[in-house]
């Protein structure tokens, strides 16, 4: 009966051990450059042809901008066109940028500093131990044409540590892994459009050099504070975000604002 009650434990630590990564659960970034604004656009051609047989591609782009305070990142995602079969579809900020020659496979795996892997899936309900780039396990695959928000704490504008991604790319992909799209982000300079107000104005969100290299072995993560076993990731379902509004703006230049916490970020996009 003991050994049984042993077993069971070690198994149970076992499965634990492979939930989250070599190097620990993802970190909540604190210290995010606040008015960073990065843009993925996705291309006119798909990098898989097949998956549009007349020519075409996945319509949209990524927006992400350092939350008011600094924790975490506010992504703006936005897709429409999709394949009609497929799906449900997902995507994930990918550790390499995009080549000249668009060449998808070549963004290499996932974003992930933590050494978490593939192989066990996400659990939105613990975001801490995904992926770094994981944003579709942590937020929801795609099933339709999308336009969402939400905040990711666990992901960096802050350049120089491993779960910065301004110089990285996202990829969308079909359920089955096959790449369609790529695009690399590029840094936003939002001018003198970007400001910081109160809850009660009308407020909002949204370079590819080298990447950083990412924690490996038993180095440890530069990305903040470890989450404790008793700490509370909000990274899926946050609080900060209470709202995402197209506004006043002409079609090159909408303004996007948003309330958020006791802060707020307004720029033109």
């Amino acid at each position: 009966m003991r050994m049984s009650i042993a077993t069971a434990i070690l198994a149970a630590a076992s499965v634990s051990a492979q939930n989250t990564g070599v190097l620990g659960d993802a970190a909540v970034v604190s210290d995010n450059p606040v008015g960073a604004v990065y843009k993925a656009t996705l291309p006119d051609t798909a990098f898989t042809k097949s998956a549009y047989p007349n020519g075409g591609n996945v319509k949209g782009d990524v927006y992400a901008v350092s939350s008011p305070d600094g924790t975490g990142v506010i992504f703006k995602v936005k897709f429409s066109g999709l394949p009609s079969e497929g799906g449900p579809f997902i995507y994930h900020l990918h550790d390499q940028p995009v080549p000249e020659d668009g060449n998808c496979t070549s963004t290499l795996a996932h974003l992930d500093p933590y050494e978490r892997g593939e192989t066990t899936p996400c659990d939105s309900n613990a975001p801490q131990t995904c992926q770094v780039g994981d944003l579709s396990g942590k937020h929801g695959k795609i099933t339709g044409d999308i336009d969402a928000t939400y905040t990711d704490n666990f992901a960096s504008l802050k350049e120089g540590i491993g779960a910065f991604f301004g110089n990285r790319s996202i990829v969308v992909h079909f359920g089955n892994k096959t790449r369609i799209t790529c695009a690399n982000f590029e840094r936003v300079d939002a001018g003198n459009t970007c400001e910081t107000g109160t809850p009660s104005s009308t407020a909002s969100s949204t370079g590819t050099a080298a990447p950083t290299s990412q924690p490996t072995g038993g180095a440890t993560p530069t990305t903040g504070s470890p989450i404790g076993s008793n700490a509370t990731a909000t990274g899926s379902s946050p609080s900060a975000t209470t709202s995402f509004v197209q506004a006043a703006g002409n079609a090159n230049a909408p303004t996007v604002m948003l309330a958020a916490g006791a802060a707020a970020l307004a720029f033109l996009l």
